[in-house]
């Protein structure tokens, strides 16, 4: 009997570019928005584009590495990656806190943050053990708890590095996971209240959580301290009007925006390139949505379908929270614009799970040959 053999399909296109044009910004942006910080501290403009570029040469060729491994293949081995990514979150309190927070293993001047690495560990587990136990979901303790006491025990590992706002993200993408897969909807009623109550706990018990919460409401009352930030972001989207004051010219991102290049960089993006600028980014993460979500929706399996979902929900979460920070609609919170935002850690591993996401897609797009 002949055997049939599987010939891989094409990557989604349009989901490729996308995300390359997402990097491409980044790299630009991150160069514009970083030219005078690095000027001052390094004495080289160029200091944070060459890192930046470095960063994405290199996860451009993760990506199709990965881009071409069958995803089943991190089913096999979500238990190993698992024990790595716990054993790198317990190493990052071996290193100095930096501004308060231990987030960061530090080895030269490379540095790597594992919380980066266990947002996405959270959706593989999740995939994993919802595609083995397909009987269980619509049963709370058989199959919600289990997820949802794995994605705890992530989140607590990352809370105790300070990191309130991805501690909410990996949450928030176990929640979505366990409503695609068919969760009931009033055990997504008792999850979604769950979460906002965690978040207001915590958020409650440290004074600088609050202080963030109470500069939000009205950053004008206490515009040199808590709310000096988002007063800052707000006068660069302000003065950029429709179509900005040119690329490189931002006023605001000289010392006035601590560190654009990080987490306000589309404050930046939104002064020099106006609001024209800040709509092609917004734009392009809708794009990359509704790609995820078709990769979800034609994924030739159960796990694939669910690991599409949760690699969407990380980059989209994390998109919906920086957007809102920047522009005034919620506190002030740690969270990296994806792709755009300066950081290597963050750029590598996103991309080595987008390289996944376009896997999944061209197995849905598998011929017989």
């Amino acid at each position: 009997m002949k055997k049939t053999k599987i010939r891989l399909g094409d990557i989604d296109f349009v989901l490729f570019a996308t995300i390359i044009m997402l990097v491409t910004i980044g790299v630009v942006m991150v160069y514009s928005a970083s030219s005078y910080f690095s000027a001052f501290k390094y004495d080289d403009a160029e200091y944070f584009l060459w890192r930046q570029l470095a960063w994405a040469v290199l996860g451009t060729i993760a990506m199709i590495v990965t881009m071409n491994i069958d995803y089943h293949v991190y089913k096999k081995w979500t238990r190993v990656i698992i024990i790595i990514t716990f054993i790198l979150l317990c190493a990052v309190f071996a290193f100095a806190p930096v501004k308060g927070a231990q987030r960061w293993i530090r080895l030269g001047p490379a540095s790597f943050q594992p919380s980066e690495l266990a947002k996405y560990v959270v959706a593989l587990f999740v995939a994993k053990n919802i595609a083995n136990n397909t009987q269980n979901i619509k049963k709370f303790w058989k199959g919600v708890v289990p997820n949802l006491a794995f994605t705890g025990a992530v989140a607590a590992m990352i809370l105790l590095e300070k990191n309130l706002s991805i501690t909410m993200v990996t949450i928030m993408v176990c929640v979505m996971m366990l409503f695609v897969a068919g969760t009931k909807i009033s055990q997504m009623g008792l999850l979604a209240g769950g979460v906002l109550g965690f978040g207001a706990t915590f958020i409650a018990i440290e004074p600088y959580r609050m202080e963030r919460l109470t500069g939000f409401m009205n950053p004008w009352a206490d515009a040199q301290d808590t709310g000096y930030q988002l007063i800052q972001s707000l006068l660069a989207l302000g003065s950029g009007g429709l179509t900005g004051v040119g690329i490189g010219q931002s006023r605001q991102k000289c010392f006035y925006i601590p560190e654009p290049h990080n987490d306000f960089i589309l404050a930046v993006i939104g002064e020099e390139l106006g609001y024209i600028g800040v709509m092609i980014v917004i734009t392009l993460f809708i794009i990359f949505l509704w790609r995820g979500i078709v990769a979800a929706s034609k994924a030739k399996d159960l796990y694939g379908s669910l690991l599409a979902t949760g690699i969407t929900s990380v980059v989209i979460f994390q998109a919906l929270i920086n957007i809102a920070v920047v522009s005034g609609s919620m506190p002030v919170t740690g969270v990296p614009l994806p792709f755009i935002s300066y950081g290597g850690s963050s750029l590598v591993i996103n991309m080595i799970f987008m390289g996944v996401l376009l896997n999944i897609t061209r197995q849905s797009n598998a011929k017989n040959a």
